[in-house]
C-alpha cells in the first residue's frame, strides 16, 4: 500500500507473467535508471581497492599481446597479413576481452544478486545486460592505446573506422545472447560456472584472435563464420587495417544465429525468472 501527497491510498500489484512469449522489453525502458546505475557501479567498483585502479584496463591487453607476440608471432611464426604481428593480435584481443568479459559477467549476474533478486521487484534481464555493457569502458580505454600504435606503425585511418561502433554493438549482442542463457542456466545448473571458463577457452581456440582467418580452408570456411566471433574480429581488422573480407551467405547466417540465440535466451530467461528468487 502506497500513499500518494494528496492523502490517497493505491497499491501496486505485480502479477507473474503466464506463457512463454511476452519478451516485456519495455519494462528495461521503465528501469533505465536502475540499469545506468547497475553500469555505474559495475565500473566504479571494479578497480577499487587496487594498487594499479584503471590501469588494468590497459596492462591486461598489452600483456597478452605481448605473450601472443612471442608464442604465435617469433616462435610459430604465424601469418599477420604483412601487418606487425603486435598490432594484428592487438586488435583481435580487444572485441575478445570485451565478449569474454561479459560472458562471463553475465552468466553470473543472477547468483551474485540473490539478496537483491528475494527483496525487490524489477526486470530481471537488467542484471546480465548491465554486466556486458560494463566493458565498454575499459574497451574504449584499450582503444585509444590502440589508436597510439596504429600512429606509431603509420597506419592510415580510412573511413571504414565509421564501422566500430556497429561492431561494438554486435559483440555486445552476441555476448548478451550468449549470457543471458548462462545466467538462466547458471541458476538452476551451478555447474555452469565452472563451464564457463572452458568454454571461453575453447571458444578463443576456434576464434581468430591470434591467428589469420585465411588459414582455414575455404570448404570449411562456411562452417567457421557460424562463429559470430569470428565476424567480429574479421570485421575489426577490416575497419582499422584495411583486410578484405567477404560478406557470403555464412556471413549472414552467422548474424542469424545470434539474433536467434538472443530472442530464444530472453525467452528463456524470462520463463525462468518467476523462480529465480525461490532457486538462489
Amino acid at each position: 500500500m502506497i500513499e500518494s501527497e494528496s492523502g490517497s491510498n493505491y497499491e501496486i500489484t505485480v502479477k507473474p507473467v503466464k506463457g512463454w512469449y511476452q519478451l516485456r522489453l519495455g519494462e528495461l525502458w521503465e528501469f533505465r535508471e536502475l540499469m545506468f546505475f547497475l553500469v555505474w557501479r559495475d565500473i566504479s567498483v571494479k578497480y577499487k581497492q587496487t594498487a594499479l585502479g584503471i590501469i588494468w584496463a590497459i596492462i591486461q591487453p598489452l600483456m597478452a599481446m605481448v605473450v601472443f607476440s612471442v608464442i604465435f608471432g617469433k616462435l610459430a611464426k604465424l601469418d599477420s597479413e604483412g601487418f606487425p604481428y603486435e598490432i594484428f593480435s592487438y586488435i583481435g584481443i580487444l572485441p575478445w576481452q570485451l565478449f569474454s568479459s561479459g560472458v562471463s559477467s553475465a552468466s553470473a549476474s543472477v547468483v551474485g544478486a540473490n539478496n537483491t533478486i528475494s527483496k525487490t521487484y524489477f526486470p530481471r534481464l537488467i542484471l546480465p545486460i548491465s554486466d556486458v555493457l560494463g566493458g565498454v569502458v575499459d574497451f574504449g580505454i584499450s582503444f585509444v592505446i590502440l589508436i597510439g600504435m596504429m600512429i606509431f606503425w603509420d597506419i592510415s585511418f580510412t573511413w571504414r573506422l565509421l564501422a566500430i561502433p556497429l561492431l561494438l554493438m554486435y559483440t555486445l549482442i552476441t555476448a548478451l545472447a550468449t549470457g543471458v542463457w548462462l545466467a538462466a542456466l547458471n541458476v538452476k545448473y551451478r555447474d555452469i560456472k565452472f563451464m564457463v571458463g572452458f568454454l571461453m577457452q575453447f571458444w578463443q581456440y576456434a576464434t581468430p584472435v591470434a591467428y589469420s582467418s585465411r588459414l582455414i580452408p575455404e570448404n570449411w570456411l562456411w562452417l567457421y563464420r557460424l562463429n559470430p566471433m569470428s565476424l567480429v574480429i574479421d570485421g575489426f581488422r577490416w575497419a582499422l587495417l584495411g583486410r578484405e573480407i567477404s560478406l557470403d551467405f555464412s556471413v549472414y547466417l552467422s548474424i542469424g544465429v545470434v539474433f536467434l540465440l538472443l530472442v530464444t535466451g530472453i525467452i528463456y530467461f524470462q520463463h525462468m525468472e518467476r523462480t529465480f528468487a525461490d532457486i538462489v
